[in-house]
């Protein structure tokens, strides 16, 4: 079986994002960069497959700027058997990106496509459900529990009231949540062995995509300070400062 991870570059997670100057977006200028978390949680699962018999190949796609090879290093370190990075300057949406991946699929022929449940630079948890779409395949989002059997998975997912199992066949798009596994640092040995590992740059023409966007960003803001909490020597206090301050009864 093979299993194709997506995965993304972003604004490391311990980075403090700020603001430009014109409000046009997020400063990047001299940012640490790094493989979007939920997109480590879905190498470590593709890795662990491979571990447990279940997967004979991993492959890890990414797309992006030139400089998304480093998060595609990492992937090939963690495990990955080889990597395709499909260059695109600038911010590319879900949908386009759902695209390209479809062509990904076409060429690779994968079972199982597992990648990160959302992105944290946009937060919009829309591109595994638009590939499902994309492709006809059976999706799985939230997943915390992976359980492959003879041509189906069994998924546990995170859902607001708490946990659902379900089972879908393959081929299938599952999309990976916090609790699904702890991501494995890259040991030096296989950081050096992953540069020798097949590495193949695409551009979106390869697959028939043009990128356009459809979204326009008008402004980009801080969101405001929060004002101090204060203490109440009573209930009647609290409640007299809900309803005639805080207006909420």
């Amino acid at each position: 079986m093979k299993v194709l991870v997506p995965v993304k570059r972003v604004v490391d997670y311990n980075v403090k994002i700020r603001v430009k100057a014109d409000n046009s977006g997020v400063d990047l200028a001299n940012v640490k960069m790094s493989m979007n978390p939920f997109d480590e949680i879905a190498v470590e699962e593709a890795v662990r497959l491979k571990e447990a018999g279940k997967a004979d190949e991993i492959i890890a796609v990414s797309v992006g700027p030139a400089q998304a090879q480093d998060v595609l290093r990492t992937a090939l370190a963690m495990g990955a058997d080889r990597a395709i990075l499909i260059t695109v300057d600038g911010t590319v949406e879900p949908l386009t990106v759902a695209k390209l991946l479809k062509g990904v699929v076409a060429d690779v022929a994968p079972e199982l496509v597992i990648l990160g449940k959302q992105a944290i630079d946009d937060d919009a948890n829309q591109t595994g459900q638009m590939l499902s779409a994309l492709l006809g395949w059976s999706q799985a989002t939230f997943a915390s529990e992976i359980e492959l059997g003879d041509g189906t998975a069994k998924v546990t997912r995170e859902i607001d009231d708490g946990l659902q199992a379900i089972e879908v066949k393959l081929p299938a798009i599952v999309t990976a949540d916090l609790r699904l596994n702890e991501p494995r640092y890259a040991s030096l040995p296989n950081i050096m062995k992953a540069k020798k590992k097949p590495f193949e740059t695409k551009e979106p023409g390869d697959y028939g995509v043009t990128v356009e966007r459809r979204l326009n960003v008008l402004r980009v803001e801080e969101p405001s300070q929060r004002e101090a909490g204060i203490k109440v020597s009573s209930a009647a206090e609290l409640i007299d400062k809900l309803k005639n301050e805080a207006g909420v009864i």
